[in-house]
C-alpha cells in the first residue's frame, strides 16, 4: 500500500485529506495527517473574540471530529523532514515514510523575533489577537479598559490573513462608540506599508474609511523594539509612537520543522518554495506545499487555502498517474473585510487581478457587494463559520469558482468611466 502524509491538521491539511480520501481507493493508498495539537480553532474567528461578537467556545472544536472515515489522524511533533529519503523523522524518534508529502503546516505568530514585544507588558498592556490566548486575554483587557491611546502596529507584512489588522481597528472603533467612550480612545495604526493595503484600489478605499473613523495611521513604519518602561514603539530609523494598550501582529513564520528541514526561502521566514501555479515543492517532485506553508505571493487566508486545495487535488491525481499538471493556481483570494456596525466589504482578487467595485458571486444580483460596504456582505462574513465547519473542512465543493471569475465585477475601462 502507497502513503500519503499530511503534515498539519489544520484547515488546508483537514481539506486535502478529506478531498484525496474521496478520491483514492482505500485498498490502494493509506492517508495519515500528523499534527502536534488536538484542537482545532476557528481562526477567523479570533479577531471577533476581543468585542464579545464570539465567545471563545465559539472557535473551538477538537480535530478529529473532522476527518472521513479511512484517514489515520496521529498526534506527534514532527522535526524534520527528509525529502531525500521519503521520510519525516518525528520529535520522538519515530520515522514515518511517504510516498507522497503535503506540507500544510500552517504559520505561526513569533513575537519573540521583536526585541522586548514579548517583555513585561505581554497579556497586560501589550496583546495579539492572531491566537486563541490572545484574544481571549485582549476580552478581558477592553471590557474594563477606560481607553488612552490604542495602538494597532504590523511588525511585518507577510502576515495571516492580511485584512484582520484593519478589520480590527475598525471593530474597535465602533466598540468604543457604541459603549460611550470613543472619544476617550486615540486610535493610531501603525503599518511598514505605505497605505492601508497591498493593492491600490482596496487601499483607496479603506483608507478613506480610517479617515472616516478618525483613525491615525503611521505608514512607512518598520519596528525594530518596544521600549516597555516608556511604552514606546520605537523603529529601525528611530521614529517613536506612544501606546497605552497596543495590539501587536507580530512576525509571522513558517514552522520550525521547514527550518529544521532546511526547506524554507531565502528571507528566513521559513516558508517553502512552491510553483506558484501547482503547488508543488520547488526541491521535491513528490513533496506538495498548501496554505500558509507555501511562499506563493498570495495572501494566506482560508480562502486561498480552499482553492488550492481545488487545484492541488487534482495535481496529485495527476501525479499518482504520472500525468502533467495542469497551472491552474491563479492566487484566487476572496476576503470579507468587517467595518464595523453590522457591515463589511468583500474583495476579490488573484495575482494579476487587484479587487475591483461590483457584485459576488452572481453577476447583477450579488447578493455581496464588492469594495463597498453592506450589511449582507456582514452577514456572509458571520455564516462563514457554519460553511467551514460544516461544508470547507469537510472537503465539500462551494459554490464559487476556483479561478477568480470576471463575472459581475466592472472592468478598468467601466470604473473610469
Amino acid at each position: 500500500m502507497k502513503k500519503i502524509l499530511i503534515l498539519g491538521g489544520g484547515t488546508a491539511g483537514t481539506m486535502m485529506a478529506n478531498k484525496l480520501r474521496k478520491k483514492l481507493p482505500l485498498d490502494d493508498w493509506s492517508i495519515t495527517v500528523l499534527d502536534k495539537e488536538e484542537l482545532h480553532y476557528y481562526q477567523p474567528g479570533f479577531l471577533f473574540i476581543p468585542f464579545g461578537i464570539y465567545q471563545p467556545e465559539d472557535v473551538v472544536r477538537q480535530k478529529r471530529e473532522f476527518f472521513s472515515s479511512g484517514i489515520n489522524f496521529q498526534i506527534a511533533e514532527a522535526q524534520e523532514i527528509k525529502g531525500a529519503e521519503n521520510k519525516v523523522l518525528l520529535k520522538n524518534n519515530q520515522e514515518l515514510e511517504y510516498d507522497i508529502l503535503l506540507i500544510a503546516t500552517g504559520a505561526q505568530v513569533v513575537p519573540e523575533e521583536t526585541p522586548d514585544l514579548k517583555g513585561k507588558l505581554w497579556y497586560t498592556d501589550i496583546f495579539d489577537f492572531y491566537t486563541y490566548e490572545g484574544s481571549t486575554l485582549l476580552a478581558k483587557k477592553l471590557e474594563n479598559w477606560e481607553g488612552g491611546r490604542l495602538v494597532i502596529n504590523l511588525a511585518e507584512t507577510i502576515i495571516k490573513c492580511p485584512v484582520a489588522p484593519l478589520e480590527f481597528t475598525f471593530l474597535a472603533d465602533a466598540y468604543f462608540t457604541e459603549k460611550g467612550m470613543r472619544d476617550k480612545v486615540e486610535i493610531t495604526y501603525v503599518t511598514p506599508l505605505s497605505g492601508a493595503f497591498t493593492k491600490p484600489k482596496a487601499t483607496k478605499m479603506l483608507s478613506k474609511l480610517l479617515t472616516d473613523k478618525k483613525v491615525n495611521v503611521v505608514p512607512d513604519f518598520y519596528l525594530q523594539r518596544v521600549d516597555n518602561e516608556r511604552k514606546v514603539l520605537v523603529s529601525y530609523d528611530e521614529k517613536e509612537v506612544p501606546f497605552d494598550l497596543l495590539v501587536s501582529i507580530p512576525v509571522n513564520k513558517g514552522a520550525d520543522v521547514i527550518e529544521q528541514s532546511k526547506m524554507g526561502d531565502e528571507d528566513g521566514l521559513n516558508f517553502v518554495p512552491t510553483n506558484k501555479h501547482t503547488l508543488q515543492s520547488q526541491q521535491f517532485k513528490n513533496v506538495f506545499v498548501i496554505g500558509d506553508a507555501t511562499n506563493v505571493p498570495a495572501s494566506k487566508a482560508g480562502s486561498v487555502a480552499h482553492f488550492e486545495a481545488e487545484v492541488l487535488t487534482e495535481n496529485v491525481l495527476s501525479y499518482i498517474k504520472g500525468l502533467p499538471f495542469e497551472e491552474k493556481f491563479d492566487g484566487h483570494a476572496n476576503c470579507f473585510i468587517e467595518t464595523g456596525y453590522g457591515k463589511a466589504t468583500l474583495i476579490d482578487f488573484n495575482y494579476d487581478t487587484e479587487p475591483l467595485p461590483g457584485k459576488f458571486p452572481f453577476a447583477g444580483v450579488g447578493p455581496m457587494a464588492l469594495l463597498k460596504e453592506s450589511r449582507m456582505n456582514h452577514l456572509g462574513k458571520l455564516a462563514f463559520k457554519w460553511i467551514y465547519w460544516h461544508m470547507l473542512l469537510t472537503g465539500k465543493t462551494l459554490p464559487v469558482s476556483t479561478p477568480m471569475s470576471m463575472a459581475g465585477k466592472e472592468k478598468e475601462e467601466e470604473v473610469l468611466v
